[in-house]
This record gives C-alpha cells, structure tokens and sequence, in this order.
C-alpha cells in the first residue's frame, strides 16, 4: 500500500481528520453491504443482540444497550426495533420481550457471514498486534481528551 506521506509527514497529520475518515469508510462500506442484503446497521444490532442472547432481552434493554451505537438515540432505535419486527425476523411478547423467528435465524446467519466477509476485508494486511495498538491508541486519544467512548 502507498500512504498518503512520508513517515516524517504522517506525523505531524491530525488524528481527528484520520479517525474520522477511517470512520466514514468503514460505516460507509458496513451500511452498503447491509444493504445490499435487505437490511441497516441499526437492525443488524437488533437482531445481533437477540440472536445471540443467553437469556430473553426485553425491548427496553436492546433499545437502552444500542441506542449510543454511533449516536443513534433512543427513539431511532425504538424505530429500528419496530422495522425489524415488521420484517419478521423477531417477535415481542406482551411483556415487551424479543425473540428471533426461524426466519430471523436464517437471515441473521446470512448478516453474520457478510459480517465475517467485511471483517476479512477491513483486516486484510493488518497484524493482530498492528490492531491492538491501534485500538489502544485510539482509546488513549479519547481518554486524553476526556471524551468517553463505550460499546458493549
């Protein structure tokens, strides 16, 4: 790969440019896969989390888990739970919990190996330990800055 300067020069380049460009090409790449195959990012966490729960989630604690994904909000992910209900991939119950349905099941399995395929492709040339530092440096940004970062 050829980057865009030289080492003295990738230096002094601004993190927050970066990371947002990184950002922006990796959800940009992600919401257009999903898409492809009949759903958004957003529903992917929904049926993620149903999918692979231990025990039964309620609405409310999907909705609460998922809505800072990406600065989602509440009400968009309430609306996310609806569609994807509507899709038919999970049921509520009168007491407000999810369930996947057989066909959620089968198009959950379909998500998760296009997910496995985008992953592939995002690591592609990037060590295990190239990754960890990045991941580590990153999260020293947001710490030193006093930003505050979450996710599960």
């Amino acid at each position: 790969m050829e980057y865009s300067h030289n080492d003295a020069a990738l230096i002094q380049q601004p993190i927050g440019y970066w990371s947002w460009a990184a950002f922006n090409a990796v959800v940009t790449r992600t919401r257009a896969a999903l898409a492809g195959i009949g759903t958004t990012q957003p529903q992917w966490w929904v049926l993620a989390q149903v999918a692979r729960a231990d025990t039964v989630k309620s609405r409310d604690e999907v909705a609460h888990l998922l809505e800072n994904y990406l600065d989602t909000g509440l009400e968009a992910m309430e609306r996310e739970i609806d569609r994807t209900i509507a899709q038919g991939w999970i049921n509520e119950d009168s007491e407000g919990c999810l369930s996947i349905t057989a066909e959620g099941r089968a198009f959950y399995d379909k998500a998760a190996a296009l997910q496995v395929e985008l992953w592939a492709e995002r690591h592609a040339g990037i060590s295990d330990e190239e990754y960890l530092t990045t991941l580590k440096v990153l999260q020293r940004f947001i710490h030193n800055t006093g930003g505050r970062a979450w996710h599960h």
